[in-house]
């Protein structure tokens, strides 16, 4: 299936690593022009090269995304590179998870810093280069736990379930310039967490992620794989989707029972 992403425009935060490089290495192989930012510059830098290899037509800036002057910094110079922006990709984010009673409030306005209002700032700045782009579409990379929050895992579950409400009311103000709004929420997918997770348990990765999924009950009985999640978000992306907006897809093997 031709993805007609030729060309086009996408802005990934938190590119440098894990699910995010690998929506820009998918990117990359359909041809868009990616731009992608992270908080190291060493470890971004290695990404876009190892992207440059691979014939793809890169932009990597440092940015802490929690900083709104690092998000505009960013912003400008994609539209700066290629006087246009297609599509968004908010990724960045990390899984934060612990009891209620012991987060604190600086550990809540953190996470909302990074999950939430980057996401709200950076579709801010984006929405008018889209609507000069004729429409696009906006990725927002949230968790299973937004739908179906366990305990001990605040404040993460919040702020994803926030990231839904706003997938949901970003697409009903987008929807009449063109601009398609989606989530994707991720169950047990392989990225640099989980590595680290496999590395410091002792066991073979594979064995890690066997009995892990076997703990879980994934339904598919296996842990997926990046390159699987970024399948679905540049599907999302492009005009493939082009009457999909306002949802929030589970990428999680069936695991969420909330559909």
């Amino acid at each position: 299936m031709d993805l007609q992403l030729t060309g086009k425009v996408v802005l990934v935060t938190g590119g440098s690593d894990g699910l995010g490089a690998a929506v820009c290495n998918r990117l990359v192989w359909e041809g868009a022009r990616v731009a992608l930012c992270a908080r190291k510059p060493e470890r971004l830098e290695a990404t876009a090269a190892t992207l440059r290899s691979q014939g793809g037509e890169v932009l990597a800036v440092p940015a802490d995304v929690s900083r709104a002057e690092d998000l505009e910094r960013f912003v400008k110079a994609a539209h700066e590179r290629w006087g246009r922006v297609d599509g968004l990709v908010n990724n960045a984010g990390s899984a934060s998870a612990k009891p209620f009673l012991s987060v604190t409030d600086q550990e809540w306005e953190e996470d909302f810093q990074l999950k939430v209002f980057a996401a709200m700032r950076t579709v801010r700045l984006t929405v008018p280069l889209l609507r000069a782009a004729g429409g696009g579409s906006i990725v927002n990379v949230l968790s299973i736990k937004a739908k179906e929050p366990g305990k001990n895992t605040t404040p993460s579950s919040v702020s994803r379930a926030a990231g839904m409400s706003l997938t949901k009311v970003l697409s009903k103000e987008l929807g009449p310039d063109a601009i398609r709004v989606n989530a994707v929420l991720v169950g047990m997918i392989q990225s640099g967490q989980w590595n680290r997770r496999a590395e410091a348990s002792g066991k073979p990765a594979e064995a890690f992620y066997a009995e892990r999924s076997k703990e879980a009950g994934v339904p598919l009985g296996r842990i997926g794989q990046a390159e699987e999640f970024a399948d679905v978000v540049a599907f999302l992306l492009s005009a493939r989707s082009s009457y999909v907006t306002g949802t929030a897809i589970n990428v999680d093997g069936g695991l969420c029972d909330v559909v």
